[in-house]
């Protein structure tokens, strides 16, 4: 099996417009169409960057979504997601049981995520959570939390 690779930095903002304006005042190019609305509000943001990293954006909404140990840090904000990308939905499902057989603490099972991925977050023994994401099929998308 490859070893998985480190492509992802995912934040969780109160106002995810805002963050989007800030990040805009940094110079990143976001584009509107990387930006998702929900109902009420933009709800998150994919931007892929030249390096091969990509930043994600979301609102607590949406981490609630894809992280059910998500928890809002208040004033102090959130824990950072460090994204690794693997070859498979298959291989999401085999380093999430290995690292948990380790005694890693799973954070959110393996499932069919509503961006199309499939996707877990194990802790790290800091505690830092650590994203395992598929690549996205288009087939396997459906509404996602406030769509």
């Amino acid at each position: 099996m490859a070893a998985p690779e480190f492509n992802q930095i995912d934040l969780v903002a109160r106002d995810v417009a805002k963050s989007i304006a800030f990040y805009r005042a940094l110079g990143l190019k976001i584009p509107k169409s990387a930006v998702w609305h929900g109902k009420t509000a933009p709800h998150h943001v994919r931007l892929p960057m030249p390096n091969g990293m990509e930043l994600s954006i979301s609102s607590p909404l949406i981490a609630r979504g894809y992280n059910k140990s998500y928890r809002d840090g208040g004033a102090k904000g959130s824990t950072p997601i460090i994204g690794f990308g693997v070859a498979s939905r298959r291989a999401v499902d085999a380093v999430y049981r290995k690292l948990t057989k380790l005694g890693h603490a799973g954070k959110q099972p393996p499932w069919d995520a509503f961006w199309g991925s499939r996707y877990a977050i194990v802790a790290d023994p800091d505690g830092h959570l650590v994203g395992l994401m598929s690549p996205v099929d288009p087939k396997r998308r459906y509404p996602g939390p406030d769509a």
